[in-house]
C-alpha cells in the first residue's frame, strides 16, 4: 500500500523551467560527460536527484534575511544572528561558520588528525572519509551489521555498534584516536537515523575512555524527528528539543548547513574545548577567512540562521519524511530492491541485486546511474565501489564496499508528487531489461574523491 502522500506545508511562489531533451540528446551529454553524471550539464537533467546538498528551496523568510545581510569583514550583525541560533539549537561553548561542511571537516581533521591516527564512527561519508586519508588517518566505520542487510526493518540502522567499538578502542589504542564521530543520519549507509539511546551509550563509551566525540551533523533536523517517531519516551517531543539532547553529549560538530539549515552554502563547526578552538580559528582564518564570516557573505549567514529553525519545523519534516517514504512505496510497487526502512533525505536502491551479472570492480552502481539518465534524464549518485573502494594500506588488496548503491537524494522543497511517480516509472523500467546491462572501467581517476571527476566508458 503507497504511503500517504501529506500535502505540502508551502505554497510555490518561484518556479524554474526543466526541460525532458531527447534520447539521443542525453547519448551525447553523457558520452561528453565521460559516464559520469557529476559532469553533466545541469541544463540537460530533467530531474537532479544527485545530491540533496544546497539544492533545496529557500523560504521567503530566508530570502527576507538575505536583504538584511550585514557584509562587514569583522563582527557582522549577520554573525551575530547566526550565533544566537547556533547557541539556542546546539549548545556549545564556540562556534565557527564555514563555506560548507567538508571546510569544517578539513579544518577538524587538520587540527586533530596525525598520520597514523585512527577516527572511528558508524560511518564516514565521502568527503570526511578524504579529509581524513589526506591527513594520514583511517576512517573507521563500525556500524551495526543490520546496515548491510538492505531488507532488515531495524528502526535505527544507523546506530555505531558498541561491542565494536570497544574492541577497537582497545585493540587500536587511545592514543591513537584523536576523536570519534557519528554520522546522522547515516548517509553512507542508507541515511539511516541513529538513536538517542545509541548517542548516550557511544558518547559514555568515547567519553570513558578520555577520546572527544564529534557528531557530523548535516541531517541532525531529520535524525531528531527519526527518533520522535520511532524511539520510546520522545512521541510529546518537539524536534529542537531533542536537537539539543542529542548534542548535549558530544565535545562537538561538524555539520553542512546546505542540508538540514536548506541553505544554497553554509557550514558549522562548533566544540566547547579552549585550545582546540584557538587551533581552530587560526586553521580557519588561514584557508576560510575570518572567524565571524567563514568564508561566506553576511547575508549566507543569516539565511543559515533562518533555515537552521525551518529545517526543525515539525510540519516540514512530516512532509519531508513522507515524500522519501512515498517514493520508496512506488519504486516497490516496481519490484526495485532498495534500503529499507526509507531513509529522511534519499532512497538508496540495491544496484547490486539489480544488476548481479556486473562485479564490484565493474561499477554496478554506476551503469544503474548512467542507465537512469538514458532513459529518463534523471541523476543520482553511485554509492559503491567508485566512492569507497580503495587499497588496502597494509596489502595493497582492493577493500570493496558490502553494498552497491545508487542514491536518490531529494533536493528540500522542490519536487512534487508526479516526480516522485515519473522516477519510480522510469527506473521500473530499467529493472525490467536489467539483464542487458553492463559495466564501465575508468579512463581517468583520481586517487581521493574520484566519483566527483573520474571518466569512464562502457564495457
Amino acid at each position: 500500500m503507497t504511503p500517504y502522500y501529506p500535502p505540502e506545508p508551502f505554497r510555490i511562489k518561484v518556479v524554474e523551467p526543466i526541460r525532458l531533451i531527447s534520447p539521443s540528446e542525453r547519448i551525447k551529454a553523457i558520452k561528453a560527460a565521460g559516464y559520469n553524471p557529476f559532469t553533466l550539464k545541469a541544463e540537460d537533467i530533467f530531474i537532479d536527484l544527485l545530491t540533496d546538498s544546497g539544492t533545496g528551496a529557500m523560504s521567503q523568510h530566508q530570502w527576507a534575511a538575505i536583504m538584511e545581510g550585514d557584509e562587514s569583514y569583522a563582527g557582522a550583525r549577520s554573525y551575530f544572528r547566526l550565533k544566537d541560533a547556533v547557541d539556542d539549537i546546539f549548545g556549545f561553548k564556540y562556534f565557527v561558520p564555514t563555506h560548507q561542511g567538508r571546510a569544517a571537516e578539513n579544518i577538524l581533521a587538520a587540527v586533530l588528525v596525525k598520520p597514523g591516527n585512527f577516527v572511528p564512527s558508524n560511518m564516514h561519508f565521502d568527503t570526511t572519509d578524504a579529509n581524513i586519508r589526506a591527513r594520514g588517518g583511517r576512517p573507521t566505520n563500525l556500524v551495526i551489521d543490520e546496515a548491510f542487510d538492505p531488507a532488515n526493518q531495524h528502526p535505527f540502522k544507523g546506530n555505531l555498534d558498541l561491542v565494536k567499538l570497544k574492541a577497537f578502542i582497545e585493540k587500536t589504542g587511545v592514543q591513537n584516536i584523536p576523536f570519534g564521530m557519528i554520522t546522522i543520519t547515516n548517509n553512507a549507509g542508507g541515511g539511516q537515523p541513529v538513536s538517542m539511546e545509541n548517542i548516550k551509550a557511544v558518547a559514555a563509551l568515547y567519553h570513558a575512555h578520555k577520546i572527544p566525540f564529534y557528531i557530523d551533523a548535516a541531517r541532525y533536523a531529520e535524525n531528531a524527528y527519526f527518533i520522535k517517531l520511532r524511539e520510546p519516551g520522545y512521541a510529546e517531543k518537539t524536534p529542537i528539543e531533542i536537537a539539543r539532547e542529542m548534542f548535549s553529549h558530544a565535545d562537538g560538530f561538524c555539520m553542512s548547513a546546505k542540508k538540514d539549515a536548506i541553505v544554497n552554502i553554509g557550514g558549522l563547526l562548533a566544540l566547547n574545548d579552549d585550545k582546540v578552538f584557538q587551533s581552530v580559528s587560526n586553521e580557519l582564518i588561514l584557508r576560510e577567512g575570518f572567524v565571524s564570516y567563514g568564508g561566506l557573505a553576511g547575508r549566507d549567514l543569516d539565511a543559515m540562521a533562518v533555515g537552521l529553525y525551518e529545517g526543525l519545523d515539525e510540519a516540514y519534516l512530516a512532509y519531508r519524511l513522507n515524500q522519501t517514504a512515498y517514493l520508496a512505496a512506488k519504486l516497490k510497487e516496481n519490484g526495485i530492491p532498495m534500503i529499507e526502512p526509507a531513509g529522511g533525505h534519499a532512497i538508496y536502491i540495491d544496484a547490486g541485486a539489480i544488476l548481479p551479472q556486473i562485479p564490484h570492480g565493474e561499477f554496478p552502481g554506476q551503469a544503474l546511474s548512467v542507465e537512469m539518465y538514458l532513459e529518463g534524464a534523471i541523476r543520482g549518485c553511485e554509492i559503491g565501489s567508485i566512492m569507497f573502494a580503495h587499497p588496502d594500506p597494509e596489502t595493497g588488496e582492493m577493500v570493496y564496499p558490502k553494498l552497491e548503491l545508487v542514491r536518490l537524494a531529494i533536493p528540500r522543497r522542490v519536487y512534487t508528487q508526479s516526480h516522485m511517480d515519473y522516477i519510480a516509472e522510469t527506473i521500473g523500467k530499467i529493472a525490467r531489461r536489467a539483464d542487458q546491462l553492463r559495466g564501465y572501467k575508468f579512463i581517468y581517476a583520481p586517487e581521493l574523491l574520484r566519483h566527483f571527476t573520474c571518466r569512464l566508458e562502457p564495457l
